[in-house]
């Protein structure tokens, strides 16, 4: 049996950091395939994190690091081939200005989905274990059908309708912090807070085709739309996980199986930043270029750094946010290269 059934990682996730050219249109073409789904940051400036996906439209703007509603802009004109078009906006397009685009492929096409009690709008690749999942809430405890066929190991929803909501997170595979499943206690992706003991996913674990939502606001007012993006380990090419920390500076090594090319860090025991690294804006180890998903600061690099390898991280700081001792943290990855196939990953 073959190690992984993705050769080639960037066929689905891909990193491009680009210069802004303050023109309108501006295209981006080095992406490798059409997006479905695009995170866009400000690495020179302090800019909000800026989600657009095609299941809501292009000109459907959220912000990760926001309670907001979703809001129509022009920043992104279409999703292209081999990339995207934007306009000149200076938070995704200023002269002299520098920006990284997160781009992931779904399926390029939508389809109504009723294996939930609430029928959901979604684009599913089950190659590559993602999903992006639009529905309107009713009020009352009901399920979604996310088109994945297997259970979720992270699914994060968010109201686009009403404002002061927050990005409730879950991470069914996992058990952390006292939880009685996966589905027990979530995580806000636009804060700095630790595990909540909520029930907005009704205690209740998903399933290989639903997830269950409970009457929270943040997941389901009667009436209200919401999207919800869905991901599920793939062997070789990503990793929703845990570990826990050391407070050393020789941290702990965390193993993928691949070579990373994005990692995402979230301490659940605390109150600390969602801090994300690629191979893309720091091309060496120790890699210690951060941006957050919840801080609409530019590229960090006040703590010392992360080590990608060719079969996973390795921590090499003690900072809180990724290194405290007995600490525990959440983390997803994307591949740059499997451990093993046509091309084996190496270290860098």
């Amino acid at each position: 049996m073959a190690y992984t059934t993705i050769k080639k990682p960037s066929d689905y996730f891909n990193t491009v950091a680009y210069s802004g050219t303050g023109v309108n249109p501006t295209s981006i073409t080095s992406v490798g395939f059409q997006p479905d789904f695009l995170w866009i940051k400000s690495r020179s400036d302090a800019f909000s994190n800026l989600l657009f996906d095609a299941v809501r439209g292009v000109d459907k703007r959220l912000i990760s690091n926001s309670t907001g509603a979703e809001s129509t802009e022009v920043q992104i004109s279409s999703f292209d081939t081999n990339g995207w078009t934007m306009d000149s906006d200076t938070a995704n397009n200023g002269s002299g200005k520098t920006y990284v685009g997160w781009s992931w492929l779904a399926s390029n096409t939508t389809a109504s989905n009723t294996d939930g009690s609430i029928t959901s709008t979604v684009s599913a690749n089950t190659t590559s274990g993602f999903s992006i999942v639009s529905y309107t809430g009713t009020g009352s405890v009901a399920t979604v059908g996310h088109g994945l066929g297997a259970i979720p190991d992270m699914i994060t929803v968010k109201n686009l309708s009403t404002g002061s909501t927050n990005w409730r997170s879950i991470f069914p595979n996992m058990v952390l912090g006292g939880a009685s499943n996966g589905a027990d206690y979530n995580l806000n992706l636009n804060t700095t807070n630790p595990w909540n003991d909520g029930t907005e996913f009704n205690d209740t674990m998903p399933t290989s085709s639903v997830f269950t939502i409970g009457t929270a606001g943040d997941v389901n007012t009667n009436g209200d739309n919401y999207i919800a993006y869905c991901w599920k380990n793939i062997k070789g090419y990503s990793k929703i996980g845990s570990y826990t920390g050391n407070g050393n500076a020789n941290g702990p090594f965390v193993y993928t199986g691949f070579k990373p090319a994005w990692v995402v860090i979230k301490r659940t025991d605390s109150t600390e930043s969602w801090g994300i690294i690629d191979n893309k804006r720091q091309i060496y180890n120790p890699n210690n270029t951060r941006l957050f998903a919840n801080l609409t600061v530019a590229d960090d690099t006040s703590e010392l750094g992360i080590d990608l390898l060719s079969n996973g991280f390795k921590i090499r700081n003690s900072w809180s946010g990724n290194n405290a001792s007995g600490g525990t943290y959440i983390y997803m990855a994307f591949a740059e290269e499997p451990l093993v196939g046509d091309n084996p990953a190496t270290a860098r």
